[in-house]
């Protein structure tokens, strides 16, 4: 199996990218972050690799780092979730920002996937809510706001100003732990938190 390649981008398209590799191309099928990730370097680009042989073809699956690849193992573990699938969530959540809306139970974050609708995003949240230590390290501060609550409070007050469920929730768990006064100045320093 392969497992990395290194060489020069050939072809770069929206979903999959030409690596010329000692003058062999090999065709490997990207999320929308790793091709924006790949279009910007320049000289020799270094990608992971998944190979998933199936009856009638074998397909390159290629990643910018191994937090990407490690999701998308996850994520195709997941009953109804293939592929072409995970890499549609990672194109439009990356690694940390997936943790992040599963521990808000962001279902709408993970259904502005193509092809991915509400009763797949709740599966997806139920099946990895039990393995986010494996998965990529979130992006706030890792402790999780009690229910209910102010916090709580909180969150639907950031997302009736128009934030998503998962900024709200970032921003909330990044600074409830200073912020244990009223709601008032939680919301006040979770605005100031999403000004960042």
């Amino acid at each position: 199996m392969i497992g990395r390649l290194t060489g020069r981008l050939d072809v770069v398209a929206d979903d999959r990218v030409i690596l010329d590799v000692q003058g062999v191309g090999y065709r490997l099928a990207c999320s929308a972050r790793t091709v924006s990730a790949l279009a910007r370097q320049e000289g020799d680009v270094r990608l992971l690799v998944e190979t998933i042989i199936r009856d009638d073809r074998i397909v390159l699956y290629g990643f910018a780092d191994a937090a990407e690849q490690a999701t998308f193992t996850m994520l195709t573990a997941v009953q109804g979730v293939g592929p072409r699938g995970a890499l549609a969530i990672l194109s439009v959540l990356g690694p940390n920002d997936l943790v992040d809306a599963v521990r808000a139970n962001d279902r709408r974050a993970i259904a502005r996937a193509s092809g991915v609708g509400q009763k797949l995003a709740t599966r997806i949240i139920i099946e990895l809510a039990d393995r986010l230590e494996d998965m990529a390290a979130p992006s706030g501060t890792g402790a999780e706001p009690p229910a209910g609550g102010v916090e709580s409070d909180a969150i639907a007050a950031l997302i009736n100003l128009g934030y998503t469920r998962s900024e709200a929730w970032r921003a909330v768990t990044s600074v409830h732990q200073a912020a244990k006064a009223g709601l008032d100045s939680l919301i006040r320093a979770s605005l100031k938190e999403l000004a960042r």
